[in-house]
């Protein structure tokens, strides 16, 4: 046999490969389906079929704010806890990093606070935008770990698709000021840009590079598809979803209950899930289950205090059981977002005390002084989990404890 007539069957045997190429589900077809690319379908479709409702709410009812705000948006917070401080070996590895960040994000957030209350949501409110649009970044890379080589050369345009369907909404956002929503509360984002600088014109130009980049993405995956046979279904159901979602939601509805339904179900509802799959799921290759009593028991041998290793066990039990049942999962993640929720509205808003009765005793605080390094405090959750998740989710480096 000629060496031309190898490399043929090289080539044969890797476009053969190519045209089976296996899709990179984090877990099955059914499940990623149901719970981390439906999520932007559904919240979608549903604003659209509620659009009449969507145009006459100014603001969000009672029932959209505790099923989407409460028990998605706030919950899926104390989802990271699993993942950093109730894992007896994440913390025991990065006990440093796992103290400082949450440290830091008070101290700062006090002293923007103290100039001024909306610098700090200010700097809340893009540091959310950039944990979302880092989120589906991170799925389009896990979504793209099994692509054919050929493929593998246009990560690049991948990741500019996904970052052009979020980002050109934020813009069109700013550039069409003022909406009917904001992302925390009302000024949160730069509302005026430079005298000099047209703000239409300024959102067309991202608009014609928001249309030639998802354009030249359908493009390649076309011209690839035909090429090597395979179609990443994950992968651009994830970039649809996204784009579908954040449009419709910014930009088709000027509507404060639109925004909150399509941004914090496809967002909240997938981490949740991700959260729950990486732990319950030791048999998938992607992920691995850390065994918490093998945890424990390892580090109570390299301690000395009995107290503390009967602490640890006792630790790694409670997480054992709530990542056992998802229901204990979903209820544990709820009862916390329902006790910082209660603290907010008690302490400061006062706007929901019929669910929050409880801490309706509590005294409303107005000195500015005491705010300032209250309000920072009660969103250190939020706060912590946006600097955190750059940390817990590495796909890159495979010895870190973070690795995905």
């Amino acid at each position: 046999m000629n060496q031309n007539q190898n490399l043929n069957m090289n080539q044969n045997l890797n476009l053969a490969q190519n045209k089976n190429g296996k899709q990179a589900w984090l877990s099955s077809p059914g499940w990623d389906c149901l719970w981390i690319l439906s999520p932007a379908f559904v919240s979608t479709a549903f604003v659209i079929l509620a659009r009449q409702q969507m145009a006459a709410s100014q603001n969000v009812p009672l029932w959209v704010w505790v099923c989407f705000v409460l028990l998605v948006d706030v919950a899926h917070v104390y989802a990271s806890l699993f993942r950093t401080y109730l894992s007896p070996q994440a913390f025991a590895k990065n006990r440093t990093l796992l103290l400082a960040l949450p440290a830091i994000a008070w101290i700062a957030g006090s002293l923007l606070y103290s100039l001024d209350g909306i610098y700090f949501w200010r700097a809340l409110a893009y540091l959310a935008v950039f944990h979302f649009i880092r989120q589906q970044f991170g799925f389009v890379v896990l979504y793209s770990r099994n692509d054919p080589e050929p493929m593998k050369k246009f990560k690049w345009l991948d990741s500019s698709a996904v970052y052009m369907a979020t980002l050109y909404p934020i813009i069109y956002w700013h550039t069409n000021m003022p909406r009917n929503f904001s992302w925390f509360v009302a000024g949160d984002f730069i509302e005026s840009l430079p005298q000099s600088l047209d703000p239409r014109f300024f959102a067309n130009i991202f608009f014609v590079v928001y249309v030639l980049v998802l354009a030249s993405y359908l493009l390649k995956e076309i011209v690839l598809l035909k090429k090597t046979g395979f179609f990443n279904l994950p992968r651009n159901l994830l970039i649809a979803g996204t784009a579908l979602s954040w449009w419709t939601g910014i930009i088709t509805f000027n509507s404060d209950m639109a925004f909150t339904i399509t941004n914090v179900v496809s967002h909240g509802i997938p981490y949740m899930a991700l959260v729950w799959l990486y732990h319950h799921e030791p048999s998938s290759e992607n992920y691995r289950e850390i065994d918490d009593y093998r945890e424990s028991e390892n580090l109570a041998g390299n301690n000395s205090t009995a107290p503390r290793q009967t602490s640890t066990k006792s630790w790694s039990k409670i997480r054992h059981a709530l990542l056992s049942h998802v229901v204990l999962y979903f209820a544990f993640l709820a009862l916390l977002a329902y006790l910082e929720e209660g603290l907010w509205d008690g302490l400061i808003w006062r706007e929901h005390l019929n669910i929050f009765a409880w801490f309706s005793a509590l005294p409303t605080i107005h000195d500015t002084a005491i705010l300032a390094l209250l309000v920072p405090f009660l969103a250190l959750p939020q706060s912590t989990h946006y600097l955190l998740d750059g940390y817990i989710w590495r796909v890159k480096d495979r010895k870190s404890i973070w690795s995905a």
